[in-house]
């Protein structure tokens, strides 16, 4: 029996397109160091919350490390916390680093009744 692995990551479609014929090459690229972008989350993460949230979070990866503040969150649902698992998979490939701070009461019942621990226990803080 083969066990597949299923490798979630934020996607954000690139603004621009290279000519035709032209290939990006690694010699190009330059990794610019900026500082840690906080990213607070509301107090209700629900799924009219989540496009704002998702976009936020993917132009904080783009730009370097990540800081998610979750001391406010009163309310979490399922598809968030699997997007939040998402993006530190995102942050990790573009090798910065995800941390969720001070994550509430709540958003830990959260994660604990869903079996999520071992997915966040390595991105939270505090």
């Amino acid at each position: 029996m083969c066990k597949a692995r299923a490798n979630l990551a934020l996607l954000k479609p690139f603004p621009w397109k290279l000519p035709s014929g032209e290939e990006l090459q690694g010699q190009h690229l330059i990794m610019v160091s900026k500082g840690r972008k906080p990213i607070a989350l509301p107090a209700i993460i629900d799924l009219d919350s989540l496009d704002g949230i998702r976009d936020g979070l993917i132009d904080a990866i783009e730009e370097g490390p990540v800081t998610v503040d979750a001391s406010a969150v009163e309310r979490v649902s399922t598809n968030a916390l699997i997007m939040l698992i998402s993006a530190a998979e995102t942050a990790r490939r573009n090798q910065f680093d995800f941390a969720i701070e001070q994550p509430s009461a709540t958003m830990m019942t959260a994660i604990d009744r869903l079996g999520l621990g071992a997915q966040f226990s390595p991105m939270m803080r505090g």
